[in-house]
């Protein structure tokens, strides 16, 4: 028996001439809902298929065997109900109504823009038919529709992107806009400040006054300051 425990979802990445030289496999949606069965290929040889558990093997997948050779999927007909709207007593939209119910009872269902298939049941043909929708009895290969998250369990696409950020620390430094009180003045621009300082006290009693005006300023090249100073004391 030939172990086989890999599958390529739609023979993603082969070239075709791999494709059309690959051993076929007829299955039918029984078994190819199962994660493990046996079955005998195209070239008569014996397969032991082992999937990761989950797994639903859909027509045109591949199964790459242990010696490398490659098994191509098949979806085998069968026996299934096709579902039309009646073009006399109905519309397309009947179609959605009937997908509708169908999803409430979780039946399986493959969806077509003209017509949908389920697996044979009498109850679900009677019911469909009193909704104006005709049932034929047909053998078709069946491909019912996933679930939202897909169903090739086990296959995971994994997108590593290395966008290489690198954070840098500029190190920005503000100074103090404003100077404590008698601290020096630096100006290394060209400034032009003019500094008028009127100092005009008044007073009815005779205080001695000392004024100390140390003003400190420590100019760069390029800077013009014309300090006016009218020290007028009237004791």
């Amino acid at each position: 028996m030939l172990q086989i425990s890999k599958i390529i979802p739609g023979g993603q990445g082969l070239a075709p001439v791999l494709l059309k030289r690959a051993h076929t496999l007829e299955l039918d949606w029984d078994v190819r809902q199962k994660s493990r069965f046996d079955a005998t290929d195209s070239g008569g040889r014996h397969l032991g298929v082992f999937l990761p558990r989950g797994t639903t093997v859909r027509g045109g997948d591949v199964l790459v065997a242990e010696d490398g050779s490659l098994v191509r999927v098949i979806a085998a007909p069968q026996p299934v109900l096709r579902i039309t709207p009646c073009s006399s007593h109905g519309s397309p939209f009947d179609l959605v109504r009937a997908a509708y119910h169908l999803g409430n009872r979780h039946v399986p269902i493959e969806l077509k823009p003209d017509h949908l298939k389920i697996e044979p049941d009498h109850v679900l043909a009677d019911m469909l038919r009193s909704m104006h929708l005709i049932v034929n009895a047909v053998d078709e290969s069946f491909e019912p529709e996933s679930g939202a998250y897909g169903d090739h369990g086990g296959h995971h696409h994994g997108h590593g992107h290395d966008h290489g950020h690198e954070h840098h620390d500029h190190g920005h430094q503000h100074p103090a806009h404003e100077p404590a009180p008698g601290a020096p003045h630096e100006h290394t621009q060209d400034c032009g400040h003019d500094h008028g300082h009127d100092h005009g006290h008044g007073h009815t009693h005779q205080h001695p006054h000392e004024h100390s005006h140390d003003h400190g300023h420590e100019h760069g090249p390029g800077c013009q300051h014309d300090h006016d100073h009218d020290h007028g004391h009237r004791h």
